[in-house]
């Protein structure tokens, strides 16, 4: 697991970036990569913020995670033109989002059954957490499909071809999730996700949904 003074580090050298590239954005007159950048920056910082209101602790993988994927997206993506530029890009991104997805839809349920609001099995708990974090891809396939026709831009890219990439990838990323959310309540903490996940309740053991 991540320690502190490397989650420091990286967090740090991140924003930093962010900085930068806000400022020479403004220079150069680049509105768009000025709005990316400052609004990057201050979802870094979310993060921090929801374990001061909601009192819930993120593990340090879990944020950096988070960081990492919104610098992934939006600056490597956007700015960068990474979507472009490497076919694999879009689909790495719905993959561990659909990960990232899964393991919430499956602590969501994880909580709700150790507080007796329902009663699932194991089986269960981690089909829901399947089901969560597909539903969540196709409803932003849906969100794409739209954009594209309403407003005439390119967030399909190849039509018909992106969509059932993203979607097969999220059914990757949302199997592998479930299966570690499984895997943990059967006493298996083996794997990196599992691991995280067991990490998460651990640190967070009072948590009321």
């Amino acid at each position: 697991m991540l320690s502190k003074r490397a989650f420091n580090i990286t967090t740090f050298i991140i924003r930093s970036i962010l900085i930068l590239i806000f400022l020479f954005a403004i220079i150069r007159g680049e509105w768009f990569a000025v709005l990316v950048s400052f609004g990057t920056f201050v979802l870094t910082l979310v993060p921090p913020r929801l374990e001061d209101i909601y009192h819930i602790k993120l593990p340090l993988d879990f944020e950096i995670a988070i960081i990492f994927f919104l610098f992934a997206t939006m600056i490597l993506g956007e700015i960068g033109n990474f979507y472009e530029r490497f076919w694999w890009w879009d689909v790495l991104l719905h993959f561990s989002s659909a990960i990232a997805f899964g393991c919430a839809g499956f602590i969501i349920l994880f909580y709700l059954n150790r507080t007796n609001k329902i009663s699932s099995k194991p089986i269960w708990i981690a089909l829901f957490a399947f089901s969560f974090a597909v539903s969540i891809g196709a409803v932003w396939e849906i969100f794409e499909f739209t954009m594209d026709q309403v407003f005439g831009m390119s967030m399909q890219k190849s039509g018909i071809v992106d969509t059932m990439w993203d979607l097969i990838v999220d059914v990757l990323g949302a199997l592998i999730a479930s299966l570690a959310g499984l895997a943990y309540m059967k006493g298996d903490q083996k794997s990196y996700i599992s691991s995280m996940i067991a990490t998460f309740i651990r640190e967070n053991p009072k948590i009321k949904l």
